[in-house]
């Protein structure tokens, strides 16, 4: 199917798992940052898409409806670039792997 033989196929196989549990890794490490309203809500997120830490400015917090919306955005906003920065790390590596990379992104 991929022509050579089944050994090279399992032995690219354990690379892209060793690549890939490498870049797990490192995402895990890796922050992003977003903010709202001007800077007064930060969310920071890393490459697992989990949130890291949240910061208020103590005004935003005399109105909850504003408090609410600057949250989530801020939040959305992390996370959307903690998605956008896995993509790009991904794409490297699945770049690297030749046509392999193309079959396991769904290229071929």
């Amino acid at each position: 199917m991929f022509g050579g033989n089944m050994m090279e196929l399992l032995q690219q196989a354990q690379k892209i798992k060793g690549q890939m549990q490498t870049l797990q890794d490192a995402l895990a490490d890796k922050r992003v940052e977003a903010t709202s309203g001007g800077g007064m809500v930060k969310a920071v997120a890393n490459g697992k898409q989990r949130l890291i830490s949240l910061s208020i400015e103590p005004e935003v917090l005399k109105d909850a409806t504003m408090a609410q919306d600057l949250i989530v955005a801020a939040v959305n906003q992390a996370l959307q670039a903690s998605q956008e920065m896995v993509s790009e790390e991904m794409s490297k590596v699945m770049g690297n792997l030749g046509p392999m990379g193309a079959f396991l992104k769904g290229g071929l």
